[in-house]
């Protein structure tokens, strides 16, 4: 993870959860920012510097 786009199934392996938990996670992030797929995400987690 971290080195760029991952698959529920990677996130899923590499965190140690079932596939349906990070698909829920994932969701529930989707949802608390009002963004309609994870590369919106991934533009507000950045432009907030919580990127390395």
């Amino acid at each position: 993870m971290g080195e760029g786009k991952s698959s529920n199934a990677e996130i899923a392996g590499a965190l140690f959860m079932s596939v349906a938990t990070v698909k829920a996670h994932v969701s529930r992030v989707l949802t608390k920012f009002d963004a309609t797929n994870r590369v919106q995400i991934a533009m507000t987690v950045h432009d907030a510097g919580l990127t390395e």
